[in-house]
């Protein structure tokens, strides 16, 4: 199998230079990156690409079998390492990709040798002593909308989701992407996104991690980013002052500065 035409992978950067791989979350692709690559690939080797669904993958390899539970892309992940010969590269995971990284992470303990998460949340329903932010009536209301009238419903969410309404283009091109990706496929992965539960799953990391919340998020409280950073001995929880859920689009250029301090002292 073409592993770099399935999951469009690009690289950029130096060759020689320490692996730093970009990996986009729900009704996204690697574009939502673009913003942070410039800096990082002065000195790093930057490797992108789109899950089976999203982007410019091919959209013919996809299940509803394999991506109806992260672990279908972590697989995704570790192919994608493995194709280009990846070890200990640092993966930064933007939303459900922090989770699906922490997996990604557990399978190819070679291939991943440090995790940065950018807006994490291992459960979006709120249980006993644990605030995700949603209760479980309020995911089922936001599943039903969105399997019922989906471009209606990525054009109500992504304002809110970006989180930043004095600069709509920002909440335009989120519903854009969502826009872009095909409704039965964007179904699947929201189904298996929203009603995940990875808190048992933060225990297995023992890589360098860094936990990247933003000071408002809708998506993933504060609670959130306290509890994934308790969870994770070997964490550190940094709080941009930045508001939404993308930090990469709404504040490039303090995320970037966030991830490029945490790679200087991996080295």
């Amino acid at each position: 199998m073409d592993i770099r035409g399935r999951n469009n992978v690009t690289v950029a950067g130096p060759v020689d230079g320490p692996v730093v791989v970009l990996a986009h979350g729900f009704g996204c692709d690697q574009n939502m990156w673009r913003l942070v690559v410039p800096v990082l690939a002065e000195r790093y080797r930057v490797v992108m690409f789109d899950y089976v669904g999203a982007g410019r993958s091919d959209l013919s390899a996809w299940s509803a079998e394999r991506y109806s539970a992260l672990d279908g892309y972590a697989q995704d992940v570790v192919e994608v390492c493995e194709e280009l010969g990846l070890r200990d590269a640092v993966f930064v995971g933007h939303s459900v990709s922090a989770m699906i990284g922490v997996l990604a992470a557990r399978r190819a303990p070679r291939r991943i040798g440090a995790l940065v998460m950018v807006a994490p949340s291992p459960r979006y329903i709120d249980d006993d002593g644990y605030r995700g932010g949603f209760s479980a009536e309020d995911i089922d209301e936001l599943l039903e909308s969105l399997e019922s009238n989906y471009l209606g419903w990525s054009a109500a969410m992504a304002p809110v989701i970006m989180g930043n309404p004095e600069r709509p283009e920002l909440g335009q091109e989120l519903a854009n992407s969502f826009c872009a990706t095909d409704p039965d496929i964007a179904r699947v992965f929201a189904r298996t996104t929203f009603l995940s539960d990875s808190r048992q799953d933060l225990k297995d990391v023992t890589v360098p991690t860094l936990v990247l919340e933003c000071a408002q998020d809708v998506i993933a409280p504060r609670e959130v980013g306290a509890f994934v950073h308790a969870a994770i001995p070997s964490s550190r929880l940094v709080t941009l002052p930045a508001t939404g859920h993308c930090p990469q689009l709404s504040a490039p250029e303090t995320t970037t500065d966030a991830i490029l301090e945490f790679l200087r002292e991996l080295r």
